[in-house]
């Protein structure tokens, strides 16, 4: 089992569909075949990639595979000394970069080889270069390295292996179910598992890949009716920027969007689904560990949820939706104990797909099941609901308040555009409830209004004690909001100036 059999499937049977660029499957197959043949000539350990979302990345990727080693996108993004220390624990192996400024940036550390894109592209397309005739076929190899993002300590390298990838792929995407006319817009960057994800499900679904080096709105929408983009995938913070620089215009050729990677605001998506209403959206929640999506809210649970009357039904808009029937979800208390429908907890996750596993750590446990240290709770309609990470759990006076509820009560406020809530120290209840808020353009409010409005929502002791406000919150490219920056900037005491207000009256 190799993912590499994703590819040869499609080349076997939808060879003169066009993948990506100008490249069709068949063609993308050879040429990977052909890099697979080099690396393993070469004797190379690992193949490392620092690349934005280019042509390049399927073929690396699918090499790797054919050339039986684990391909590790790297962060860009990353200062140049934490991208070196990165690199040097992928030794030994090859890094293949955009450019000379890229190689300029890693240096020369011991155990490594660079290899720019275009002699890639290059040696691929070279038809004296021999092709492997067959992959490795042990489930158990290493096909992907993920590192963490993480604000602080040294990034995590998370393992997904063969067969969890062709688990997830096989049981949720159809063999050649894509229309010939089909094309998505991937925007996501190759380092996130969204952006392995996506190479892998639309090779195996046999739909044409438009990639997007770096996002900006308008040349999402520019890109999209060029192409006659009809599938997308986007982050919430994309979304909202979508909506709004869409002109009259709109999106003709737009069929599907799905969106993942963080909390969608309500009002966002309402305005989306007012915006496309003949578009199928998707909310696709998981995790790196779990090689992608666990739970899905479909284009039907989407409509339903908008038109209903009915509070319950309404609130399957903030949920992620029903698990894959590929995999077990459920949600435990402290004591590792499954708790019963509508109550809050630990999301724990067990099926083929799931890795739960890092260089030199394995956190899943013995039987299987995966704990992702997200809260969450699953209500009675099976609707998963995913409250944050348990680290971010703010503990007052011995209450555990969750960041995400608070946040969604303060999004529904119409002078707030964005806001972050965490927990500040306060030397009488342990920890208060702070909130970074961004307001709407030309938009009022005071701290004192905005808690006013979350005890009308929520329980008083979940209104924000400190409010800070912000021109913008910090964000990775993948829409994950970077709440400890916040935090840190909150409580460093340097975080106020003219145009903020902060109060505490716990």
């Amino acid at each position: 089992m190799n993912i590499t059999m994703l590819s040869a499937m499609a080349a076997d049977g939808m060879g003169d569909r066009v993948a990506t660029g100008d490249l069709t499957f068949a063609e993308l197959d050879l040429r990977a075949r052909r890099v697979g043949s080099l690396l393993a000539a070469e004797g190379v350990g690992r193949l490392g990639m620092i690349d934005l979302n280019s042509d390049a990345v399927p073929l690396a990727l699918l090499g790797a595979a054919y050339a039986g080693i684990p391909f590790a996108p790297l962060n860009y993004r990353l200062a140049d000394d934490r991208l070196r220390a990165v690199v040097e624990r992928l030794a030994p192996a090859t890094i293949v970069v955009r450019d000379d400024a890229v190689a300029d940036r890693i240096g020369s550390p011991a155990g490594i080889t660079v290899l720019r894109r275009e002699e890639l592209w290059e040696a691929a397309a070279d038809p004296g270069v021999p092709a492997v005739a067959e992959a490795p076929t042990d489930p158990d190899a290493i096909a992907v390295l993920l590192f963490t993002s993480g604000t602080s300590g040294e990034p995590k390298a998370a393992i997904l292996r063969q067969q969890n990838l062709v688990s997830y792929i096989v049981s949720t995407v159809e063999f050649a179910g894509a229309e010939p006319n089909e094309a998505a817009l991937v925007g996501v960057p190759p380092y996130h598992v969204a952006g392995v994800s996506a190479v892998l499900s639309n090779l195996f679904a046999g739909r044409r890949v438009v990639r997007l080096e770096s996002f900006d709105a308008r040349t999402w929408i520019d890109l999209a009716r060029r192409e006659r983009i009809t599938h997308a995938m986007v982050v919430p913070t994309m979304l909202g920027r979508i909506l709004d620089e869409l002109d009259g215009a709109g999106l003709p050729d737009l069929r599907a969007l799905s969106y993942g990677g963080g909390p969608m605001p309500i009002p966002v998506i309402r305005r989306a689904l007012e915006a496309f209403p003949g578009v199928r959206f998707v909310n696709a929640y998981g995790l790196t560990e779990t090689s992608s999506t666990i739970a899905v809210l479909g284009p039907e649970d989407h409509r339903r949820a908008l038109a209903s009357p009915e509070p319950r039904v309404q609130a399957r808009l903030g949920s992620v939706g029903r698990p894959l029937p590929s995999l077990e979800v459920t949600i435990r208390g402290e004591g590792g104990e499954e708790l019963p429908a509508g109550e809050r907890g630990e999301i724990w996750v067990r099926g083929e797909q799931v890795s739960g596993e890092y260089v030199g750590h394995r956190a899943t446990r013995a039987d299987g099941w995966f704990p992702t240290r997200d809260a969450g709770m699953l209500d009675e309609d099976g609707f998963l609901h995913v409250f944050g990470r348990l680290d971010d759990v703010i503990v007052r006076g011995g209450e555990n308040l969750s960041p995400g509820e608070i946040e969604t009560a303060v999004r529904e406020h119409p002078a707030v555009a964005d806001v972050a809530v965490f927990g500040v120290p306060d030397p009488e209840w342990g920890e208060a409830v702070a909130a970074a808020v961004v307001l709407e353009s030309e938009a009022e409010l005071t701290a004192d209004q905005l808690r006013a409005h979350v005890r009308s929502r929520l329980r008083s002791t979940c209104a924000p004690a400190v409010v800070a406000f912000r021109e913008v919150l910090p964000y990775t490219d993948t829409g994950k909001l970077l709440r400890r920056v916040v935090r840190d900037e909150v409580t460093s005491g340097s975080n106020l100036d003219a145009n903020e207000s902060e109060t505490v009256d716990s």
